[in-house]
């Protein structure tokens, strides 16, 4: 390409240089059917857990544990040692302190390796455990995990009963999806009581805090905290005296509950958890192992590892249909005629889900349509998939315009049928927010209910007004109005499904502007204050997953993503000519590699708040894309500083 005649001194001259390479970059990574997945990660607790499932497999003969898998118990062990923190402890997210469960599973895990618990590195996970509260302070999943193999107590562990499944009212579908699939599947397991054996010898005994009792805490006064632990000494006693034939119905109902969602998924719900505990509870309900069932089970389980050779994890799940839809609406937004965007767009439409998943509960009458996260999840398409692919659809055309306009029909009347009645939109349900169930004792995964969350209602309000829904609309309506009532007195907006509140601000501000919300309302222009207010030195933005511990904005090193996110809320918000925005796009572009990619290593995705954070490898490339696109729609044409002069005469020279 040559040099034109003259170099342009704006910032849109360099942002349009940075968004073509960028786009040839995801371009390159594209699939030939034309579909994304990048990889998706998260902390060492998979790692462990994984050497738990092994024991599980491959139990150990006559005390001695030599499984034929120790190739990957080795591989997993390493994988853990690697990422322990100066302290001797893990943490749940890169940069962040030691968590006491991410620890005790650490622990357990390489202990189980052989890792001797004199070595130093044993030696100093220990005392972080017990600095941390020992074994007691671990979260209940990690207490039911160790009382299958009699390692913790199980009159100290949370009563998970099969009988969740016979309870009346749908009351199962008032738990969150990925919390249903757990605790289903778990059930079986756990009602089996099945004391899996461990090498002989094997304790955790030196992981115990002396003096702190492993009991449920009970509050002072009345409260549903206190109400649930009454309840499950009931269900302890119910476990010891109560009717086998219910007990044996309720695991019957739970059992053929999990395996009509195996028979349409890539694995229990698709995500890690479940998908573990269904082989185990496959393996208790008698199934062997050369089940189809079973091995299905099993393979999918072994899927999400990564072994190349150099890497060893495990992904907590696949991500192909966010990433492509969020691709190919940011390759769209920078070049709505590039060649990638047909075989994607003919991609998405063969993944629309066509069957009546767990949302139907509540939603009996509606039409099945939407999108899962995964390769295949038709029990659970999601809210914010389903908008971001509506939101891509609205970009790029395919090959079958007929088939397109029928399916954007079908999806703009699910996502709108599954707002909830506050006036927001959650992630798989409707009308999800029982609060108090927030109090049953197993529910320290803080992830019990799927409540309505200011980025996914933000992004629904973009994806409906992006194929020509207004204000008149009352779905549209609702949602603006639930966005102004949940503003946070900062002006932010707190962000459930990415880090946090720089992600629920911009995508709050992007769904009020394309509702048609005036950028000069007073909670638009606080919000653009406050994005302005927290950018850092070097142009870029960036927050920490303490946040999320904190309830307030906590600040971090610039990430690409997270930069993204400030500009695209802030051109939202009527601010694309500010020396925010343009700091910020140079930030992008003195960042960006010369492949037309990005480099990030915190993570900016949220799994579960407090508990699981996760890396979405590809964040860091077309977030910046669509936030460079934006920025050159916007008209802008901010005059360059010496250094975006720079920048432009570097991008033009590099292109000639």
């Amino acid at each position: 390409m040559s040099a034109p005649t003259q170099v342009g001194n704006t910032l849109e001259t360099a942002s349009k240089q940075a968004g073509r390479l960028a786009a040839g970059w995801l371009a390159c990574m594209q699939a030939r059917d034309g579909h994304w997945c990048a990889e998706l990660t998260a902390d060492t607790t998979l790692e462990s857990d994984y050497i738990l499932f092994l024991l599980w497999l491959e139990p150990p003969v006559d005390g001695v544990w030599n499984p034929p898998s120790r190739a990957l118990v080795e591989k997993a062990a390493r994988s853990i040692l690697a990422r322990q923190n100066p302290d001797g402890g893990f943490n749940i997210y890169p940069g962040g302190p030691s968590e006491v469960s991410a620890c005790v599973k650490a622990y357990f895990a390489l202990k189980l390796a052989g890792i001797p618990v004199d070595d130093a590195p044993m030696r100093r996970l220990r005392e972080r455990i017990l600095a941390l509260g020992g074994i007691q302070a671990a979260n209940s999943y990690v207490k039911v995990n160790l009382s299958l193999f009699n390692l913790y107590p199980r009159q100290y562990c949370p009563s998970i009963a099969p009988e969740v499944a016979l309870l009346p009212f749908n009351l199962l579908y008032q738990m969150s999806s990925w919390t249903r699939a757990i605790v289903i599947s778990l059930s079986i397991v756990h009602a089996a009581n099945p004391g899996a054996p461990v090498p002989a010898g094997f304790t955790l005994d030196e992981l115990w805090l002396p003096g702190v009792s492993p009991a449920f805490r009970r509050d002072a006064t009345f409260t549903w905290h206190n109400a649930f632990l009454t309840v499950d000494r009931l269900l302890k006693w119910w476990e010891r005296t109560g009717s086998r034939a219910i007990r044996r119905r309720a695991i019957e109902k739970a059992r053929d509950w999990m395996l009509e969602r195996l028979g349409h998924s890539d694995g229990l719900g698709a995500i890690y958890p479940p998908m573990m505990y269904s082989v185990m509870a496959l393996d208790v309900l008698g199934y062997p192992k050369d089940d189809p069932v079973r091995v299905a089970a099993l393979r999918q389980f072994n899927d999400l590892m990564v072994d190349d050779g150099d890497r060893f994890f495990f992904q907590p799940c696949f991500s192909p249909v966010w990433d492509t839809a969020i691709a190919a609406y940011a390759i769209g937004q920078a070049d709505p005629e590039h060649p990638s965007l047909a075989s994607a767009v003919d991609w998405l439409l063969a993944k629309e889900v066509r069957r009546k998943g767990d949302w139907s509960v509540k939603r009996p009458n509606v039409e099945p349509s939407g999108w899962a996260f995964e390769y295949s999840n038709e029990f659970y398409p999601d809210i914010d998939d389903t908008a971001m692919c509506l939101l891509a659809l609205s970009e790029a055309q395919g090959t079958d315009p007929a088939a397109q306009r029928a399916t954007i029909r079908r999806a703009i009347n699910w996502l709108v049928a599954m707002q909830s009645r506050d006036g927001g939109w959650a992630a798989f349900d409707a009308d999800n927010n029982w609060e108090f169930l927030s109090q049953v004792p197993f529910a320290d995964h803080n992830a019990m209910l799927d409540p309505t969350c200011a980025d996914i209602t933000g992004r629904a309000l973009e994806a409906l007004c992006a194929h020509g829904l207004t204000r008149a609309n009352p779905a549209v309506r609702r949602g603006v109005e639930w966005l102004i009532r949940h503003q946070e007195a900062d002006g932010s907006w707190y962000g459930r499904w990415g880090v946090a509140y720089i992600y629920g601000t911009c995508f709050a501000l992007r769904g009020l502007a394309a509702a048609g919300e005036s950028d000069r309302e007073a909670h638009i222009l606080r919000a653009g204050e406050w994005l302005r207010s927290i950018q850092n030195a070097d142009g870029g933005w960036g927050e920490s997953c303490a946040s999320y511990d904190r309830g307030i904005f906590t600040p971090g090193p610039s990430t690409p993503s997270q930069t993204a996110w400030a500009i695209l809320g802030l051109i939202a918000g009527g601010d694309a000519a500010s020396l925010s925005v343009q700091h910020g796009i140079e930030y992008l572009l003195e960042t960006q590699r010369p492949d037309g990619g990005w480099e990030e290593t915190p993570a900016t995705g949220t799994g579960f708040p407090k508990v699981f954070y996760l890396n979405y490898h590809m964040y860091k490339d077309y977030f910046p894309l669509l936030a460079l696109s934006a920025f050159v729609r916007s008209g802008a044409d901010i005059l360059s500083s010496p250094v975006s002069e720079n920048l432009v005469h570097n991008r033009v020279k590099d292109n000639e």
